[in-house]
């Protein structure tokens, strides 16, 4: 029925602050940028490793998210890294908060937390 997840969509509070936090922090490629003027929206579509993504927008006056951890929707987003060391020591150096590095339960594996400039918790998942 399904092929794969085809992107995530991401709606930020200030667009430049969110484009360079996920081209410039994270790494993720620029596949397309659209600015959209009957509806004052930016649409960024990114790439991890070549692969179309996310989809970051851009809206006037969006909501806030409710509530954290555990609002309804999207819980967060996740990202799968070899190695947990690599991506901290890279976020340290933008004085990027990471939570402690704790242990998946139920598969035994390493994993921390961030979060986007909206307060998105973003996850690291060692493979």
């Amino acid at each position: 029925m399904f092929n794969k997840i085809h992107h995530i969509a991401i709606i930020c509070s200030n667009y430049e602050v969110s484009k360079h936090f996920y081209i410039t922090i994270l790494g993720m490629e620029v596949i397309n940028e659209t600015y959209r003027k009957e509806r004052k929206s930016y649409k960024l579509d990114l790439a991890i490793n070549g692969v179309y993504s996310v989809e970051l927008f851009s809206f006037p006056n969006p909501p806030k998210r409710p509530t954290r951890p555990e609002a309804l929707g999207l819980r967060h987003l996740a990202f799968e890294v070899a190695q947990l060391e690599p991506i901290i020591n890279h976020l340290n150096q933008y004085n990027i908060e990471i939570e402690p590095i704790r242990i998946d339960e139920i598969t035994g594996k390493r994993f921390t937390f961030t979060q986007d400039p909206d307060g998105l918790p973003i996850e690291f998942y060692e493979n």
